[in-house]
């Protein structure tokens, strides 16, 4: 079965559930968990590489100490928690302490926290969660080299389902877009380049980012090469589901640089708390056109600047950061 079609398997099992009411819910349902499996399986790695690596999260929060597909006695599938106790767990446990986490100096708890904040969990069967985390199982393997090549597809798969409802116009952008964009701008590892993008919706040009600097020759090892990349990416999103599939993004990229893409608005920092150390060499985005801001916001941006129109006013915010190189899509 192919990981598109493991989707689709999915949204057929939330539709038989009474407590998920349309694609907005179901998406939001499935990032959540998927981020939680792809977490998983990204510290798994993340403790290979450093035996003092703690994880952030509860042990009970934790995907492989709950979710994880295991054969009972009977020799049947089930899941750590039982499936008629998977909803109170979730709901009783999940949540609550994924949302409360403490925050730290470490990013990933900050991440953790922003991600947990705004999501829900709109599932009431235990049975049918349990037949989720059963596709979720076969779906996702990073173990299975192949396999991770092609979890893209898992991905692509709900933008695609988000286009198709009709709410992706604020946070998606083609691939075939963010692709020549970054090609255009040619940030360089060479000169360890930073590229922002201040309303990065889904992580499109962040992703295309990372894999435009792979690409480029160096003489570098390749741990060097993977922390220069990891300083030079800066993401900040706004709305929840966005940034949520942004990270998760990330997490399948294997590039580790959930600190540094924040779930806030842009727009609604004080003009003059921008700072010269925050300048970088690129800003490639692409913004919401036609937008309106909240009354307030933007109220301290110089008086022959100021309007509510969410594009103006980013380009009036990158512009003032000096920034050396921008492309906008428009």
């Amino acid at each position: 079965m192919s990981l598109t079609t493991t989707i689709k398997a999915i949204q057929d099992i939330m539709r038989k559930d009474d407590g998920v009411d349309g694609d907005a819910q179901r998406i939001g349902q499935l990032t959540w968990m998927l981020f939680l499996k792809v977490f998983d399986q990204q510290e798994e790695e993340w403790e290979a590489r450093d035996q003092s690596y703690k994880s952030p999260l509860p042990s009970e929060c934790r995907w492989r100490n709950w979710a994880t597909i295991v054969i009972g006695e009977d020799e049947k599938k089930t899941s750590k928690i039982p499936a008629t106790e998977l909803i109170g767990y979730v709901n009783n446990t999940v949540f609550p302490k994924l949302r409360t986490l403490p925050i730290t100096n470490d990013p990933k708890t900050r991440v953790i926290h922003q991600v947990f904040e705004d999501s829900n969990n709109f599932m009431k069967s235990g049975t049918l969660m349990f037949g989720v985390l059963e596709k979720l199982d076969e779906a996702i393997n990073f173990h299975d080299f192949t396999a991770r090549q092609h979890l893209g597809d898992i991905y692509e798969q709900i933008l695609n389902d988000l286009r198709a409802a009709g709410n992706a116009g604020e946070f998606y952008t083609p691939r075939a877009i963010t692709q020549i964009m970054v090609q255009l701008v040619n940030p360089r590892l060479s000169k360890s380049e930073t590229v922002m993008d201040p309303a990065c919706g889904t992580g499109g040009f962040l992703t295309a980012t990372i894999d435009h600097l792979r690409g480029q020759r160096t003489t570098r090892t390749d741990t060097e090469k993977r922390l220069v990349i990891e300083k030079s990416i800066i993401g900040i999103e706004k709305k929840q589901l966005p940034h949520l599939l942004c990270v998760t993004n990330l997490l399948l990229h294997d590039i580790d640089i959930l600190g540094q893409v924040d779930h806030r608005n842009t727009l609604a920092r004080y003009w003059n708390d921008w700072g010269e150390n925050e300048q970088v060499e690129c800003v490639i985005t692409n913004p919401p056109f036609g937008g309106m801001e909240d009354e307030g916001v933007g109220s301290d941006y110089p008086e022959e600047l100021r309007t509510r129109e969410t594009a103006d006013m980013f380009l009036v915010l990158i512009v003032k950061s000096y920034l050396k190189i921008m492309v906008v899509v428009q």
